[in-house]
């Protein structure tokens, strides 16, 4: 039996607008800033463990040396998305995507002091998820698939991370956001969660083919990194520090803001600045 008019009223199959988009960005941001800070923390722990979980399915597929390059930056990089699908569909607290929060700020919906107090408690929450990724990672001894090989990808992705120079490492991290935020901005748009998953596997898999910096992947892709170095003898000894962790953090969580500062801010330029005098 075909369907009627009337059985497809309400129907809208089609993704939010742009500028519905926008409103739904300032929204969203007014709930992250007015949420609870135990609840915050504990959405970001998750956050920060699927993120981990995504890197973990990277470094596994990594592992196959006989891979080609460019097969491998494609492919490893949709691996990679399971962890922003994870985040978006099951819901929590990602710092490098809150920093779309700045849409809210800009319309006076939400102060600097919510703003702030958001970011620093995800991004604590974020580093804790992460390093309790890789401790369960570890204990699971994922590293000795392949004869080993996974762990010496984990070991190489880490200190492939702490080499470059610290100006570097901050555009790698503005570039990085702008992938996750449009990325995030798409899944915002989605009516379906099929929507959400397609949305996010090119701009997810581009950022990380290119190398960017993910300030959250890297509290899980580092600490992995310095624990093999340090207590599995993957390395040369102190390649990968306490010191050099955070070197890169630093970095890539300044870059990352600036990155999703960008997005966010051109969008609620275009179809949110000015809105209510011209209304």
């Amino acid at each position: 039996m075909s369907a009627t008019a009337e059985d497809l009223k309400g129907l809208k199959p089609d993704a939010l607008a742009p500028a519905e988009v926008e409103m739904k960005s300032e929204t969203i941001g007014v709930g992250k800033a007015n949420m609870a800070p135990v609840k915050m923390f504990v959405s970001a722990m998750l956050a920060g463990a699927f993120i981990a979980f995504g890197g973990m399915y990277f470094c596994i597929f990594l592992g196959d040396a006989t891979m080609p390059f460019a097969a491998q930056r494609m492919v490893g990089g949709i691996c990679f998305c399971l962890g922003l699908v994870l985040v978006l569909c099951c819901g929590c607290e990602l710092f490098t995507g809150n920093s779309l929060m700045v849409t809210a700020l800009a319309s006076k919906k939400i102060g600097i002091g919510g703003l702030l107090k958001n970011w620093v408690i995800v991004w604590i929450g974020n580093l804790a998820g992460a390093i309790v990724a890789v401790f369960f990672i570890w204990m699971a001894h994922v590293g000795a698939l392949n004869g080993g090989n996974v762990a010496n990808a984990m070991y190489n992705v880490a200190l492939g991370k702490v080499t470059p120079d610290w100006m570097t490492l901050f555009f790698k991290g503005i570039m990085c956001n702008i992938f996750v935020c449009l990325a995030v901005w798409i899944g915002f748009s989605a009516r379906t969660v099929v929507d959400k998953v397609i949305g996010i596997l090119l701009p997810i898999s581009a950022f990380v083919a290119a190398g960017f910096e993910h300030c959250v992947a890297n509290m899980s892709f580092l600490p992995m990194g310095f624990a093999l170095n340090a207590f599995a003898g993957i390395g040369d000894p102190g390649t990968i520090t306490i010191a050099s962790v955070f070197y890169n953090l630093s970095a890539a969580t300044l870059g990352n803001i600036v990155g999703g500062a960008i997005v966010g801010l051109a969008y609620w330029f275009v179809y949110a600045q000015g809105k209510k005098k011209q209304g």
